[in-house]
């Protein structure tokens, strides 16, 4: 089984959990032939989940985990204190090699904690960044930071650059992504101090192609294929991100079944607008990776479904095949000896 993808699940991770998870989980096994799941959680409550199913016994085990970290506790406290829940246990497993990734969509706080202390970071990373695909006109950008680091420096930016520049050339197939600094204007004067710091240190770094500043009203367009903030900046980006999308998409139904005339045009569009809306759905992409670990960290949203789920594990799978993290490790040891 040396072949085999290995994906540790947090079966409690999120509003519909472990039934969304298991079912996720058995989706994916499916689906993937070089696929292994360690469901990681209550055992008896994953058993419950499972009967009545069908799947290889070979390739899904359930690790034990008695303990279960709350999304209000406090993440630093929870991880020190439950050693036997199920992302200080999911995460173990990826620090011993056991698993090539881990998934959740619990505690935030808990995962992103968890994945520094636990997994640990790739030598040379300063902090590692939280980067969600997004939806655009042109298909997805990264954006990175959008919550692991509130407040960051400007070489902090700069790896983020790096990292992001790394994943969607492996991940996603763009040859040469364009980054671009989110600021408050395309001047190079503008921003604040951060990014007007940050700003030499991308335009003189050649690993990357850097296109200068970018406008949050440039996003949705596809601007640039790797967004680089603060973590600060970057979750307020994503929350509105989330909010207008469900908004207008609401507001595209009302409309649509306003009167007889436009239900009868809703029935015409119905397939090609349902294609739209999917191209703009972020759970395709099933979660957010937390760049710079030595193992894969992969956070998704409190209400991921079976869809969400097994896109994110599918992703995992792709993420372990594509060798980003040798590339990374590769890539920040180089930096750190042309640094001494």
């Amino acid at each position: 089984m040396s072949d085999f993808v290995k994906v540790a699940l947090d079966a409690h991770g999120g509003d519909n959990a472990p039934k969304e998870v298991v079912k996720g989980a058995l989706k994916a096994l499916k689906e993937a032939d070089n696929l292994k799941i360690f469901l990681v959680g209550v055992e008896e409550l994953v058993k419950q989940e499972l009967e009545g199913t069908e799947y290889d016994k070979e390739r899904l085990e359930i690790i034990h985990a008695p303990e279960i970290i709350g999304m209000a506790e406090p993440p630093v406290a929870a991880i020190r204190k439950k050693k036997n829940s199920s992302i200080v246990k999911g995460m173990q497993l990826v620090k011993d090699n056991i698993a090539d990734a881990f998934v959740s969509c619990g505690s935030t706080g808990a995962v992103l904690v968890g994945g520094q202390v636990i997994v640990g970071r790739i030598k040379g990373v300063e902090r590692p960044p939280l980067a969600p695909l997004i939806p655009t006109a042109t298909g997805f950008s990264l954006l990175i930071d959008c919550g692991a680091n509130v407040d960051s420096k400007p070489s902090n930016l700069l790896q983020f650059a790096k990292m992001g520049s790394i994943y969607m050339s492996k991940m996603v197939g763009v040859d040469n992504p364009r980054v671009g600094l989110v600021n408050i204007g395309a001047e190079e004067e503008k921003g604040n101090a951060l990014v007007k710091d940050a700003f030499p240190l991308l335009k003189g770094c050649p690993d990357i192609n850097f296109i200068g500043s970018v406008e949050a009203r440039d996003i949705p367009h596809g601007v640039c294929d790797v967004i680089v903030c603060d973590a600060f900046v970057g979750n307020v980006i994503l929350k509105l991100y989330e909010g207008l999308s469900d908004t207008l998409v609401s507001k595209i139904k009302e409309s649509m079944m306003s009167n007889l005339q436009s239900k009868i045009g809703a029935a015409l569009v119905k397939k090609s607008l349902k294609r739209t809306i999917k191209g703009f759905s972020s759970s395709e992409y099933g979660g957010a990776p937390l760049l710079g670990l030595k193992g894969l960290v992969v956070k998704g949203h409190g209400n991921s479904t079976e869809k969400e789920f097994r896109n994110a594990i599918m992703q995992c799978i792709k993420f372990k095949e594509s060798g980003i993290l040798d590339i990374m490790s590769e890539s920040f040891a180089i930096t750190e000896i042309q640094e001494e």
